[in-house]
């Protein structure tokens, strides 16, 4: 696997070329002595190298693209405009990059919505899934994010659950003729205190009860690390149903290596599952500046060594 590396250099002021491989960015330098090779479709998020790439979203995409990024994902692009749409679409493209998740309504962190089986949240939340049908064609999406949302405490667990698995139902008549995935992502309670949606089970349950391929789970490992830990068991037990993955270390939510969880062993595992969908990178910079934007790419790159 060849690695890329960042060397500053003062004398640099044309781009520079290594091994037949040219980067705009040189122009800033950055050199870059190769792509990396990764086994895994890691899509990191906008701003995440902007000390590298600056701020508009194209360059980074571009950016992420010559680093060896095969992905992206953009957790806001719903409310983004058609045009910043449509430009991030041709840059994907350009790049040959696929497009992740991004979240496909309104969430109540605080307050009942899905699980109190009410006409009127429903119907918003429904029409939410119908604007996102759009949205993930303009953008080439193939997956959205869904949270039910906070618990209902007047009701048992039980009814919640039913009244989740109705409106999900509906939501599937929408996106199954687009051949589109909600992806229901279970939340830690720490950081998300009373939501509905905690565990990988719940989430098996759900899915497999529904039987939808517009149906599935969006497994956070650093959310499960919280929740509930024994990760790679539950990734297998749930594995059916699980079509996203999202990356963050514990504690802290920065990039692999700078907590407790040992991503290169639970990317062996999603590697030796044949896995072809994409593991975002939903977390933050743990260092600083264009040096931690350079340290964050070799943890990855450490880190998809097995």
């Amino acid at each position: 696997m060849k690695r890329r590396s960042f060397i500053q250099s003062s004398a640099l002021t044309a781009p520079f070329i290594i091994g037949g491989f040219k980067s705009k960015f040189s122009e800033q330098n950055l050199i870059i002595e190769g792509k990396n090779n990764f086994q895994l479709k890691y899509a990191p998020h906008l701003g995440m190298f902007k000390n590298s790439a600056g701020d508009d979203p194209v360059d980074q995409i571009n950016f992420m693209a010559e680093m060896g990024f095969r992905a992206f994902e953009d957790n806001g692009m719903m409310s983004r405009s058609i045009d910043d749409q449509n430009r991030i679409a041709k840059a994907l493209e350009k790049n040959n990059m696929q497009m992740g998740v991004f979240v496909a309504h309104k969430i109540y962190w605080t307050e009942p919505s899905l699980t109190k089986g009410n006409k009127e949240m429903d119907d918003e939340f429904l029409a939410s899934i119908k604007t996102a049908v759009d949205v993930a064609k303009r953008v080439n999406a193939k997956w959205m994010t869904v949270v039910p949302g906070f618990v209902d405490l007047r009701q048992e667990m039980g009814y919640q659950t039913q009244n989740v698995k109705k409106v999900l139902k509906k939501a599937c008549d929408i996106l199954e003729p687009h051949g589109l995935t909600m992806v229901l992502e279970p939340l830690n309670f720490r950081d998300h205190p009373g939501l509905f949606l905690t565990k990988a089970s719940q989430g098996y349950d759900i899915c497999s009860s529904i039987g939808s391929p517009s149906c599935k789970i969006l497994f956070d490992i650093y959310h499960q690390q919280i929740s509930e830990g024994n990760l790679i068991p539950n990734i297998e037990k749930s594995w059916d149903e699980i079509a996203y993955f999202q990356i963050g270390d514990n504690p802290g939510r920065k990039e692999p290596t700078t907590g407790e969880i040992n991503y290169k062993n639970v990317f062996k595992y999603i590697h030796s599952r044949s896995f072809e969908g994409i593991l975002g990178m939903e977390h933050g910079n743990f260092n600083a500046g264009k040096e931690g934007e350079e340290k964050l790419i070799n943890a990855y790159v450490e880190s998809d060594k097995f």
